[in-house]
């Protein structure tokens, strides 16, 4: 793949960070927090910045377990997270090529809808479930998750943009 011009070459993402930004965005979703409904979903963001980026390592497999976790956790229809995360990740790697060649506030804007469609497959469920619609403070959240994503990127993309041994001739 032809890289655009202008942007830097990336090392290779260690498997131990890869997950250990995963459990530390489970446990942001596991703060108690209380019943506001508008927050963003982190573990949702991080997955979908994985998936994009290292789609070979962070599948659907890792989205549905992930998934149950927080079904299991909130105690909500066991299922819904996982089929939601699944739908979602399952996007992401089917467009993952081309959202790469989008700048970063691009590819906010190109995922907006999947964050959207992920927080619908919730809704609708809890909706078949029995539950009270949330109200319209919930269109928040996928917003919010569209507004984190270019702090996740400089965040996750930090580790790999440092050179493994500068020096004068090499710049890379």
């Amino acid at each position: 793949m032809i890289m655009p011009r202008g942007q830097q070459l990336l090392l290779p993402a260690s498997p131990a960070f890869i997950w250990g930004s995963l459990l530390v965005a489970l446990l942001i979703n596991l703060l108690p927090l209380g019943r506001v409904l508008w927050m963003p979903d982190v573990l949702a963001v991080v997955l979908v910045f994985w998936s994009i980026h290292e789609p070979r390592r962070i599948g659907l497999g890792a989205a549905f377990v992930f998934g149950l976790i927080l079904d299991v956790h909130q105690a909500s229809l066991l299922g819904q997270h996982a089929l939601a995360y699944s739908v979602l990740i399952y996007s992401a790697i089917m467009v993952h090529r081309r959202i790469l060649w989008f700048s970063v506030p691009g590819q906010a804007v190109q995922l907006l809808p999947l964050f959207a469609a992920a927080h619908a497959i919730t809704i609708a469920l809890r909706l078949i479930g029995g539950a009270e619609f949330p109200g319209w403070q919930v269109l928040l959240a996928p917003v919010l998750e569209s507004a984190l994503w270019p702090l996740v990127s400089v965040l996750l993309l930090a580790p790999q943009r440092r050179a493994p041994n500068p020096d004068a001739n090499r710049p890379l």
